[in-house]
Order: structure tokens, then C-alpha cells, then sequence
């Protein structure tokens, strides 16, 4: 039976913890940091597209939907965004731009996260679904990427930590 060796150096005398558990606290503030980045960046390079937010022409949402329609893993939803394609592509605009402030922030960071998991989901299965070989297509490599934010919100360099410790202290609990 192998045995590993003992890594963990406490980082003050007083229970701060030691590096490994301050590692793993600041494990998820970088894929906050390129997620949230990457999203506020996607919503306004679409907000400041005038030939993306257009029903129809070239490097619009109207013409990518029509596009990719007969080829997507949902085609009702297509046919859903087809229904007004600027208000879809405003809508995925704004959603990403909110998802990658509250991200960015951590500001209700487990729902921002969830958002940019839907928002990801959305489009792996319309716009990247007939990618061949399937890894070519980003959007479930984001999706992947959305979940541990979901599971674990920001607990470090967040408005929601922030907040958090403010109900503490007025509390006087743990809650």
C-alpha cells in the first residue's frame, strides 16, 4: 500500500488554514474571471453589431438561426428564436452581458452561473450541435465550464461573500 506524503503547511499560527485549503478557496476566481470576462465581452460585441441584431443579411441572428435550424439537436427552439430574431439576439446579448457582470462581481454568482449554463446549453444545442468531431464546438466545453460556479457560487472576491459576512456579524450565526 502506497502512502502519500503530508503537504500542508499551516499558514499562521492561529487556524487560518494552510495552503491547500487557500488554494482550493481561490480555485474558482480565475474560470470566474475568463468567464465572466469572455460573456461581457460576447453580449456587447452583439450589442454593438448592427448587422447582428437584423431579422435577415449577412452576419445576422435571423440568417445564423436559418442556418443552423435543420441541423440543431432542438429545432423548436430555433423556430421559437425565429419568431423575432433581433429580440432573440437581444436577449442572448443582454442575458450574456448580465451573467458575466453578476460572474465578474459575484454578485448572486450561483444564478449568474446557471444563466450562463442555460445560455451555453441553448446555443450547444442549436448553433454548435453539428459540430463533427463534437469538441470543435465550444459551447459545451462553457456549459462545462458554468457548472462548478453553480455548484460552488463565489465564496472568495464576491459581493455574495461580502454580503454573507455583514449577515454574520449582524446575526451573530453562521448563516
Amino acid at each position: 500500500m502506497t502512502h502519500g506524503m503530508r503537504t500542508e503547511v499551516h499558514l499562521s499560527p492561529g487556524g487560518g488554514g494552510t495552503r491547500r485549503d487557500h488554494a482550493a478557496r481561490c480555485a474558482l476566481v480565475p474560470l470566474r474571471i475568463f468567464l465572466g470576462v469572455t460573456f461581457v465581452y460576447a453580449g456587447l460585441d452583439k450589442l454593438t453589431d448592427s448587422a447582428f441584431m437584423k431579422d435577415a443579411g449577412a452576419g445576422s441572428v435571423g440568417d445564423m438561426m436559418r442556418a443552423v435550424r435543420d441541423s440543431s439537436a432542438v429545432p423548436a427552439l430555433v423556430d421559437l428564436a425565429l419568431k423575432s430574431p433581433s429580440g432573440f439576439g437581444y436577449a442572448i446579448a443582454l442575458g450574456e452581458l448580465a451573467v458575466g457582470i453578476g460572474t465578474l462581481l459575484g454578485l448572486l454568482a450561483r444564478i449568474a452561473a446557471l444563466g450562463g449554463a442555460l445560455i451555453s446549453l441553448s446555443l450547444w444545442l442549436t448553433v454548435s450541435w453539428a459540430s463533427d468531431p463534437y469538441y470543435y464546438g465550444n459551447d459545451l466545453a462553457y456549459l462545462m465550464a458554468w457548472l462548478p460556479l453553480v455548484l460552488a457560487g463565489a465564496p472568495l472576491l464576491s459581493l455574495d461573500a461580502v454580503l454573507r459576512s455583514r449577515r454574520r456579524r449582524r446575526t451573530g450565526g453562521y448563516r
